[in-house]
């Protein structure tokens, strides 16, 4: 069985400097709230997979509590690909690497990893041509850096990375990224028991501030 790291990528849940594109619909507070809680459903996924080791990669001073137990590695400076570069380079052995941004995602859906962590790549795609989850069974931090992140072909660019250096890819299935209320609203109803459902179910009604 090949011990697997996986690391979740976050940033401390700031109001205004965290889910901004909800901040018209929710307010900096309210898309602050929700980003926290697609945060905690993504680390409760990840406390029960069968990883020999948690990293929450974290751009923040306040770890939240749900990431107790996790060992809490430090975001560099630098562009999303240089960070995730400087992280890939930093661990040592086969490493897993899920975003903060798709809280639907389940055990079930990093399964293959898993099952045959002995393949080269694994690479979960979203549904905006970015991708949720990267895998390396060797680590190699050149393969991400200068992948222009944030478009609509920054899945495209990092598959190609994987495979051009001759690395034999798995993929895994296409996920949503939580980006914008429609995105949201997707989210929370295909996961209607999560914290994000609850977060933003609280956040759309009077009480919770937004309308």
């Amino acid at each position: 069985m090949t011990a697997v790291t996986v690391a979740v990528v976050a940033k401390e849940c700031l109001p205004g400097k965290v889910k901004t594109r909800l901040i018209p619909a929710l307010g900096a507070e309210g898309a602050a709230r929700v980003a926290a809680a697609s945060l905690a459903d993504t680390i409760a996924t990840v406390r029960a997979l069968p990883a020999a080791r948690r990293i929450l990669f974290f751009d923040g001073d306040v770890v939240p509590e749900s990431a107790a137990g996790f060992h809490v590695l430090p975001q560099p400076a630098g562009g999303l690909d240089e960070r995730l570069g400087a992280l890939f380079d930093a661990v040592q052995g086969p490493l897993l690497l899920v975003g903060m941004d798709t809280p639907q995602v389940t055990a079930d859906d990093l399964a293959p990893v898993f099952a045959q962590p002995e393949r080269d790549s694994w690479f979960g795609p979203a549904e905006d041509g970015g991708f949720w989850s990267l895998y390396m069974h060797e680590p190699d931090g050149a393969l991400i850096r200068g992948v222009p992140m944030s478009r609509d072909d920054t899945g495209a660019v990092q598959r190609a990375r994987l495979t051009d250096a001759g690395l034999e890819v798995g993929d895994l299935g296409t996920l949503l990224d939580v980006d914008e209320i429609p995105d949201a609203e997707r989210v929370a109803a295909l996961a209607p028991g999560s914290s994000f459902a609850a977060a933003l179910a609280a956040e759309r009604t009077p009480s919770g501030g937004a309308r």
